[in-house]
Formats: C-alpha cells, structure tokens, sequence
C-alpha cells in the first residue's frame, strides 16, 4: 500500500519533475553534439604545458647569451 504524500511530498514532487525532462535525462545527447570537445581539450593542454617548457628552456638559454 503506498503512503500518500501530502502537501509537503507533493509539493518536492513537482519541484523534481524537471530532472525527468529528456533533454537532461539523454545525457548522451550532448557528446553528440560536441564529439571531439573531450579530446580537443586535452591536446590544447597538453601543447599549453609543451609551450611552456619549451619557453622556460629557450628564454633561460636565449636570454645568457644576449649581445646586441
């Protein structure tokens, strides 16, 4: 036998029906629309940290040996 709700329950009922809605419940819907976000992000980390050594290692031999 289920228990009523009352005015409480069904009030945090119908404030809850919007997580039921299918475009946020299809969350695979949103890899579909951006299917390479994931792995873009990844290879502009990975250049950003690639860039940043290379700068450390070329501006610190660069700037030894500065004659103008």
């Amino acid at each position: 036998m289920a228990k009523h709700l009352g005015s409480t329950g069904e009030f945090f009922r119908r404030r809850d029906e919007w997580r039921k809605h299918p475009t946020l419940s299809n969350q695979l819907r949103f890899r579909h629309a951006v299917p390479g976000l994931g792995l873009g992000v990844g290879a502009f980390c990975v250049y950003l940290v690639g860039e940043t050594i290379y700068n450390q290692f070329y501006a610190s031999s660069h700037s030894s040996s500065s004659h103008h």
